[in-house]
């Protein structure tokens, strides 16, 4: 069986790494390099950078902040937020990001799935999915949570890896920095539904949150933020924890 991954997220805005609670009241959580450097050295399997704010203001993701971080790691990372071309990918893959997360663009633009995968390999395409659950139904929303749409959650999703998405980036944004604990129950149903890797996101708390998310759901990697910026959860001994619940991780 592969390891199961553990990702610390970082949301960047300004320049430095931000966190809120259901995406709005967002705090300070430091030095986006610093905090990368730090992540690698505890054992983290990846990272992901969204610059939450960069669909919203209507620009390119940082390329100097992507070379920056590219300096300080020897883990993959995955880049998000603002990207809308072949051409803003290309240029944040040749400033060292290994894998990139389109979001907002995708929804407006689906093809822009295939150009991606078509240039440069699915595995290079994440597709980052924020969902609430709304009427009835889990609904994606764009522009960093701030616009909903009438698309139904595991519509797109399978779509999404129809047109060549490699990887999904779920965030449930019910559960975003509330730390009561992954929704395992729509996890579940999108690990069945497609046969790409899930990368579990928004709510994790404590250890056993992480273990609850592995052993209940499908998903091949989970994701924090604000656990790992504030303290709360040290990667080592989360993996330690994992491992004595039976759960494959690289320690």
């Amino acid at each position: 069986m592969l390891s199961k991954r553990i990702i610390p997220c970082l949301d960047v805005k300004d320049g430095r790494t931000v966190k809120g609670v259901n995406f709005v009241d967002l705090k300070d959580a430091g030095d986006p390099v610093a905090l990368a450097a730090q992540y690698a050295q505890q054992g983290a399997d990846e990272l992901v950078f969204l610059d939450i704010t960069a669909t919203h203001e209507r620009r390119d993701t940082t390329i100097d902040m992507v070379k920056a971080v590219a300096r300080e790691l020897n883990i993959p990372f995955t880049i998000g937020g603002g990207i809308s071309s072949v051409a803003n990918a290309e240029a944040l893959l040749n400033a060292g990001a290994d894998k990139i997360s389109i979001n907002s663009a995708a929804v407006r633009n689906p093809a822009l799935i295939e150009e991606l995968a078509k240039a440069f390999g699915v595995q290079f395409v994440v597709l980052a999915v924020d969902t609430k659950y709304t009427g009835g139904k889990n609904l994606v929303h764009l522009n960093g949570g701030r616009l909903a749409t009438e698309l139904e959650t595991e519509t797109w999703i399978k779509q999404a890896e129809e047109l060549g998405a490699g990887e999904i980036l779920l965030t449930s944004m019910d559960h975003d920095g509330t730390k009561q604990g992954f929704d395992c129950n729509l996890l579940d149903k999108i690990c069945r539904s497609i046969n790409i890797p899930v990368i579990a996101s928004g709510g994790a708390g404590t250890t056993a949150h992480f273990t609850e998310v592995f052993t209940q759901t499908g998903v091949d990697a989970a994701l924090a933020a604000s656990v790992f910026h504030f303290g709360e959860i040290a990667i080592p001994d989360l993996k330690q924890e994992l491992n004595k619940h039976g759960i494959p991780v690289r320690l």
